[in-house]
């Protein structure tokens, strides 16, 4: 009986983990360099737009998210890519545009 209380609550716990919202720390990064940190626990909703070699990209922060909404590239990967996950990064190759979460020392030790 107590395994199966101690089962249930490792099981409840798991979830409610895996699907809490993720927040932390955004690097967008064009051509390789870094142009923007953003923490999306602290960022309110708003677009903004990258430029790479005449070309765009209007990103979205939304809810604590982040999202590429539309690009002036061929395959719009990026925008099919969807709101950022932890471990999958949003890239635009044709752009050159990565946005991923910043790692801390306490991802980088976990991984």
């Amino acid at each position: 009986m107590l395994a199966a209380i101690i089962f249930t609550v490792g099981i409840v716990g798991c979830i409610i983990v895996l699907n809490s919202p993720i927040k932390g720390i955004v690097k967008i990064s064009q051509n390789g360099i870094v142009v923007r940190e953003i923490d999306l626990s602290k960022t309110e909703d708003q677009f903004f737009e990258t430029e790479f070699d005449g070309r765009k990209n209007t990103i979205e922060i939304k809810g604590g998210k982040i999202r590429v909404l539309d690009a002036d590239c061929p395959d719009k990967i990026c925008v099919n890519t969807g709101w950022l996950r932890s471990g999958i990064p949003i890239v635009c190759l044709p752009n050159r545009l990565v946005i991923e979460f910043a790692e801390n020392e306490t991802d980088a030790t976990v991984k």
